[in-house]
């Protein structure tokens, strides 16, 4: 049996974690980290210094604020990380990097599998459509997303650029007299009600347009997502992995 630690345990997302390992016989729950320390069977830890129990991996469902804390303890531990939370800055992407030269670190803008198939079929779909059509991304989520855009966004910019040698640079909506449309690719955010996640890749040309899409109906599929990740983690050697690591395995 693989021991999870769920890092932002009572948020929505800790609490699908915590459901799906009670019905899971490879995978379990034995404590949590979170600010708030209340509501769970299983002991709630305010900061990672005071954990106890023996964990073979940890699942990050928080925000980038725990990401020092959390890596340094990880290291200390040498226990691999499963990191699920968006909108980590620069430097918080240079660590991540130089962690994962110590310990095993998974590391994903979006850990529905859809979404992970829907990445490698943008790539295909602007290599082989070319530089004659544009290609415009449009992500829509609730409005208590506090990063924008989405992580998958520009998981889906970065797939679509680098069939051209990532010479397509990526531009964050387009406001005031911008002139004419250039080689960019464009990204919109759209924020409002209880969206739980909306992603759209639409590649115009002169005459059609082609449009992939992908709609997440709840954040469970994330949930299941990072479990499959842990899973797959637990016991690997030092490394960056990512849900293509584990689609191989499939």
């Amino acid at each position: 049996m693989i021991n999870a630690l769920i890092c932002g345990i009572n948020g929505k997302m800790g609490q699908n974690l915590v459901t799906l390992m009670e019905n899971d016989g490879e995978i379990c729950a034995v404590c949590g980290v979170d600010l708030n320390t209340d509501g769970q069977k299983i002991p709630v830890y305010c900061a990672f210094a005071y954990v106890k129990e023996k964990v073979d991996v940890i699942i990050d469902f928080s925000s980038p604020a725990v990401l020092k804390s959390e890596l340094s303890w990880a290291v200390k531990n040498n226990i691999p990380v499963v990191l699920a939370s968006t909108g980590y800055s620069a430097d918080d992407l240079k660590l991540i990097d130089e962690t994962a030269k110590k310990i095993a670190v998974f590391k994903t803008g979006n850990f529905s599998l859809g979404i992970n198939l829907l990445v490698k079929l943008v790539k295909r779909t602007a290599a082989t459509l070319g530089v004659s059509f544009d290609i415009e991304i449009i992500e829509r989520h609730h409005n208590q997303k506090v990063d924008a855009p989405s992580g998958t966004a520009l998981m889906l910019a970065e797939s679509a650029s680098s069939a051209f040698g990532d010479s397509k640079p990526v531009i964050n909506g387009r406001e005031g007299i911008v002139g004419k449309r250039g080689k960019e690719i464009g990204v919109h955010a759209v924020r409002g009600g209880n969206i739980v996640g909306e992603h759209e890749v639409m590649f115009a040309g002169e005459d059609e347009i082609i449009t992939l899409s992908h709609s997440a109906r709840s954040k469970k599929v994330f949930a299941v997502g990072a479990i499959r990740a842990a899973k797959w983690l637990a016991g690997k050697p030092a490394g960056k992995y990512d849900m293509n690591d584990v689609l191989e395995n499939l």
